[in-house]
C-alpha cells in the first residue's frame, strides 16, 4: 500500500517515510524494530520495510540483527542528519512532542487543533505557523502554560495551548471554540490511560 507525500511536507516521498523518520531522528539514542514501528505508526508492515531499507540504503537510518529481529535507529555519522532532524521536528515532531510535554497530571487528553491539524490529515493550505492545543481535563494554568514553552522550545514554532473540563469537552453548549474544533480536523496527541482495576 503505497502512502502519498504529506501535506505538512511534501517534500517525503510518503507519509509513511516521513513518520519512520520523525520516529528515529526524534530517538536517537533507540533502536526499533520493523514490526515496532509498524504497530507505532500504524503502517502495513511491507511498507514500513520498504521506507527503511531506503533509508538504510543512503545511510540516514542503519541496521543490524539482533537474533530474528532486525532493529534500525537513526546514523548520527550522517551529515544530513542534523538538518533532516530539525525539518522533521517541524513538521511531524509536534505530535511527539506536544504529547510528552503536555501530559500533565489531571490531563485526560491532549487535542492538536487548527491549522497544524488540518495539514496533518492532509488538507492543502500553507504551512502552519504555530499549533493550537486543548487540553481536556483539570490542568492548572502555570502547569498548562509551562508545557507550552518547553513545547515551543523543542519544536520552533509558537504553541499556543486552551483547556477545558472533560464536561465540556463531552458537552460545549455556546463555547464556539469547541464546537469548531469538533467540526474540523483535530489529532489526539495524548490520552490517559484508566487505571487497572
Amino acid at each position: 500500500m503505497r502512502s502519498d507525500a504529506p501535506a505538512l511536507m511534501p517534500i517525503f516521498r510518503s507519509r509513511h517515510q516521513a513518520e519512520l523518520l520523525t520516529r528515529l531522528l526524534l530517538n536517537p539514542g533507540r533502536e526499533f524494530t520493523l514490526t515496532e514501528l509498524a504497530g507505532e505508526l500504524s503502517a502495513p508492515l511491507t511498507s514500513i520495510q520498504r521506507e527503511a531499507q531506503r533509508l538504510i540504503d543512503v545511510q540516514l537510518i542503519r541496521d543490524r540483527k539482533q537474533g530474528r529481529n532486525r532493529l534500525v535507529s537513526a546514523n548520527p555519522a550522517n551529515p544530513a542528519t542534523a538538518p533532516l532532524t530539525q525539518l522533521v521536528m517541524m513538521s511531524f515532531g509536534p505530535v511527539e512532542v506536544i504529547g510528552e510535554e503536555f501530559a500533565l497530571d489531571g490531563a485526560e487528553q491532549v487535542i492538536i487543533f487548527g491549522s497544524w491539524a488540518a495539514r496533518y490529515v492532509d488538507q492543502p493550505g500553507p504551512p502552519p505557523h504555530d499549533i493550537d492545543v486543548l487540553v481536556v481535563g483539570g490542568v492548572s494554568e502555570l502547569p498548562l502554560y509551562a508545557a507550552a514553552d518547553r513545547a515551543q522550545r523543542r519544536i520552533g514554532i509558537e504553541v499556543n495551548p486552551v483547556r477545558c473540563t472533560p464536561a465540556q469537552w463531552a458537552d460545549p453548549g455556546e463555547w464556539a471554540l469547541l464546537l469548531e474544533i469538533k467540526q474540523r480536523p483535530y489529532t489526539v496527541v495524548y490520552r490517559r490511560e484508566a487505571s487497572a482495576a
